[in-house]
């Protein structure tokens, strides 16, 4: 009996982009299996956005942890997948940022990396990554609407660099992998029903 073919998407972006409504909208539609990010019940986040430096290191090996766990799993499960943020922004768009910031020390850095490297050497890569891309203003009107007491006190220019980041990575994933950039400024995706369509058609030319 020939074993199907499962199908993995990640969902990238920066912080209040949209990407778990979109995770949801995915797992529903097509019936797969939703790996989210674990940002709630995470015991670092409330320290770190009040002293970066400090909890930068804990912060980054808690999430490059739990996405590995993850990731794991849905390289193991045998369905369709779809994720809630993919371990490759752990590195290149967070840890990155921190380390180029001066919020994370060069051997934590160093230390992080060659632990990512050997974590990502076993996984499977996702057969298409759906980056969706907001100005620093929507990124900052979504995070006020969904009220996370931890997020209050994110820094504007925190996530102006963090988009620059994710400038940088996707141009170089494009070279790699397949993406599909989906602009949210004017995106709603509860109300424009033809950019939703559109955008899952995609996908599932991809993912059939």
């Amino acid at each position: 009996m020939t074993k199907q073919k499962t199908y993995f998407v990640g969902i990238a972006g920066n912080i209040g982009v949209g990407k778990t409504t979109m995770t949801d909208i995915i797992a529903k539609r097509f019936g797969w299996r939703a790996f989210y990010e674990s940002v709630i019940d995470n015991p670092y986040l409330e320290d770190f956005y009040a002293d970066m430096k400090r909890w930068s290191f804990n912060l980054q090996v808690y999430f490059l942890s739990h996405r590995f766990q993850g990731h794991k799993l849905m390289t193991e499960c045998g369905e369709c997948t779809v994720q809630d943020r993919t371990i490759y922004e752990d590195v290149e768009i967070f840890a990155r940022t921190l380390y180029e910031m001066g919020n994370m020390a060069t051997r934590d850095w160093e230390n992080y990396r060659a632990l990512f490297e050997i974590m990502v050497s076993y996984l499977k890569k996702p057969d298409v990554i759906l980056y969706l891309r907001s100005s620093v203003d929507t990124l900052l009107t979504r995070i006020k609407k969904r009220s996370r007491g931890f997020e209050r006190s994110i820094d504007p220019e925190y996530l102006y660099t963090l988009n620059l980041a994710y400038e940088r990575w996707i141009k170089e994933e494009q070279k790699r992998n397949r993406v599909l950039v989906v602009e949210t400024d004017h995106f709603n995706v509860f109300e424009d029903q033809r950019q939703l369509e559109t955008i899952l058609t995609q996908i599932r030319a991809i993912c059939p």
